[in-house]
């Protein structure tokens, strides 16, 4: 019976490896894996999955050097009882909700997530660097500091890909589980649909907490990236259906959603072990805040398309046709009015170079830190968004 147990263990936890496209056509390779993710999932007092990730990568090399070197016999009596010690941990059964945190709690990003979120590092790397006195162009000052960049800009694009999602369903502005989605979903993002209801940022936080770079400053942007996606969904789903909307709440949308790149900048203070100026984050948080203005407005019939967040969308919806523009235009000056405050208090040396960074991407067509060099222009207004859809949908972008 005990025997029995052990196999349908075993069997188990290889289905989830499986779905989770975690699998090896050997199956002496395809049984270890198993062992060791039910050895991962055994309580060891306060570690969690991360911690024990960790100690695992931290260590590898130096148990691996241990067994090559004879401290570890390999193929007898020493192996016999590293083998024993697994499967006594194994003898416990897997409870599959444990077995669907562990997929949760690892942090994974997706090459799609990594290649999407590569413009926005590059845009980083050169608008931002220059305040914390680091050359762009320099492969050294990228390469120190790429690694968690990367994968912080990586797994926040995976979860906005996943919030994307959850924009295109037809079902409530709340709902959040996989089941709502298509078969052909996957199962890491099936399952971190399930934890966007709840936490999405909880394994990046213990990522960065176990590198030293958790501050709360962090935490508190990251938990601005939940609450833009939100308001989101709310908004979004909103117009969709024709409902009333709050001013506050897509004011409050577009002063958040460039929560990235502030999550990126404190990192770099961190990561340099730099106090954070005050000053440049303030003034980079009103050149976001024009920079996603002006992308809204270059955007629009697009964001109407797919029903994603869009200024002009919301202050259409809010104050009419005729009058968004207008508001839309006062807001813009307010913005422009606290950006210039700051750019004159900023170092002249920086300013001009920030200037020039933001003429280089007007030239090159992509996205820009600064307000627009030229006029802002507001595109023709489309008054009835489902007819525009409806006719849309039989042509091709």
């Amino acid at each position: 019976m005990e025997e029995l147990q052990k196999l349908q263990q075993l069997q188990t936890t290889m289905e989830w490896l499986h779905s989770a496209g975690i699998s090896d056509a050997n199956s002496d390779c395809q049984r270890f894996l198993a062992d060791f993710t039910t050895l991962l999932m055994h309580d060891y007092g306060t570690l969690d999955i991360a911690s024990k990730c960790g100690l695992i990568s931290k260590n590898m090399s130096k148990i691996s050097s241990l067994i090559i070197g004879g401290a570890l016999q390999g193929g007898g009596e020493g192996d016999s009882q590293i083998g024993n010690s697994v499967h006594l941990h194994s003898d416990e059964k897997v409870n599959p909700n444990q077995m669907q945190r562990f997929f949760v709690e690892v942090p994974m990003v997706g090459i799609d997530a990594m290649m999407r979120s590569n413009s926005t590092l590059e845009d980083f790397c050169r608008s931002y660097f220059m305040f914390h006195k680091m050359e762009a162009n320099c492969a050294q000052s990228i390469f120190k500091y790429l690694p968690i960049l990367s994968f912080t800009e990586s797994f926040i694009y995976q979860l906005d890909g996943l919030n994307e999602k959850l924009l295109q369903s037809s079902k409530s502005e709340v709902q959040l589980f996989s089941k709502d989605f298509k078969d052909d979903d996957s199962c890491l993002d099936s399952i971190s649909l399930c934890k966007f209801g709840k936490y999405p940022f909880g394994s990046l936080i213990n990522v960065l907490e176990s590198h030293g770079l958790l501050t709360e400053r962090i935490s508190k942007e990251l938990n601005c990236g939940v609450e833009y996606w939100a308001l989101e969904r709310k908004l979004c789903h909103a117009l969709a259906n024709d409902k009333e909307i709050s001013i506050q709440d897509v004011t409050n949308a577009i002063h958040l959603k460039s929560f990235d790149y502030r999550v990126l900048n404190l990192l770099l203070y961190q990561l340099r072990g730099d106090k954070v100026n005050e000053l440049h984050m303030e003034f980079l948080s009103a050149s976001e805040l024009l920079v996603e203005v002006s992308d809204d407005l270059f955007d629009y019939e697009d964001d109407v398309v797919d029903n994603n967040f869009n200024i002009l969308r919301m202050f259409i919806k809010y104050y009419g046709a005729i009058d968004a523009p207008i508001m839309l235009a006062q807001f813009i000056t307010n913005v422009e009015k606290r950006y210039n405050q700051l750019l004159i208090e900023l170092d002249s040396e920086l300013s001009a170079k920030y200037q020039k960074r933001c003429e280089e991407a007007t030239r090159e067509g992509g996205k820009m830190h600064g307000p627009s060099l030229g006029t802002w222009h507001i595109p023709p207004i489309i008054a009835d968004e489902a007819g525009y859809r409806a006719a849309f949908s039989g042509s091709s972008r």
